[in-house]
């Protein structure tokens, strides 16, 4: 009984809610990097488009096929990605990938609303889904600013 408590307790109503209301939803018509991302464990797929303008996400563009928990992701990350660079994408991803596989903290703002996912730690088979959206946006920041695109 208490598993499906703590089940309960992982779908929050701050996670269903930010699930319900994804930033950035859609996608975009001329972006300068496009991204599928493919969680095989549970088919959750993240589908990003970005546009650079001086070396920072100018424009944002998701499409999310995910469960709650990568929904969420998916929303605390669209909400702080527009305007960070590529080091800063990368260290919130670094972090974030701490925080649900070494119990290490909170990735530092303007990321720090994954806090929410915290009680996902101990779900370590959410940990891909929930990984997707800054995964998709770190390999389309790379690529728009690879020195052949």
């Amino acid at each position: 009984m208490s598993g499906d408590t703590d089940l309960i307790k992982l779908y929050s109503a701050r996670i269903l809610a930010l699930a319900a209301d994804i930033p950035h939803l859609g996608r975009l018509e001329a972006p300068d990097a496009t991204v599928k991302r493919r969680s095989p464990l549970c088919g959750s797929t993240v589908t990003v488009d970005v546009t650079v303008r001086d070396g920072r996400i100018a424009e944002l563009g998701q499409d999310v096929k995910a469960c709650a928990l990568g929904q969420a992701a998916a929303a605390v990350t669209g909400g702080a990605a527009t305007g960070a660079t590529l080091p800063q994408i990368e260290k919130a991803r670094d972090q974030l990938r701490a925080m649900l596989k070494d119990g290490g903290p909170v990735p530092d703002a303007p990321f720090e609303g994954f806090e929410v996912l915290s009680p996902a730690v101990e779900y370590k088979n959410r940990h891909a889904s929930i990984l997707l959206s800054i995964e998709a946006i770190t390999e389309a920041m790379q690529t728009a600013q690879a020195p052949t695109h």
